[in-house]
């Protein structure tokens, strides 16, 4: 249940990330709303996660997956540029993790 957790909490805050361009600068009422209401479920499954999961390989995933799906988003939905460096980054952040990941098997 706890890596469903994480889940849910990373599609949370992809969607909370995704309604604070969409606010523009907290202008928009609606979208303003959404991004306290998209943060504040994402840290709840969030803390539900680290009931069991290691802080440190948990946050790095939170982070690093929104990171990469905000991207894919900005592109996609927002038109944002996208270049070798910008990719190549993206994928140091996901080696970092896999890294972080594999430690914690060989600590256990």
């Amino acid at each position: 249940m706890h890596w469903f957790y994480l889940i849910i909490a990373i599609l949370f805050e992809v969607s909370g990330t995704t309604c604070m361009k969409i606010s523009d600068g907290f202008t928009k009422l609606a979208p303003t709303l959404f991004i306290f209401f998209f943060y504040g479920l994402s840290f709840t499954f969030l803390s539900l996660a680290l009931k069991v999961l290691p802080i440190a390989l948990t946050y790095a995933m939170w982070s690093a997956i929104g990171t990469a799906i905000i991207t894919v988003i900005g592109v996609i939905w927002f038109g944002e540029s996208i270049s070798t460096i910008k990719l190549l980054s993206l994928l140091l952040i996901i080696i970092g993790v896999v890294g972080l990941h594999f430690s914690q098997e060989h600590v256990q």
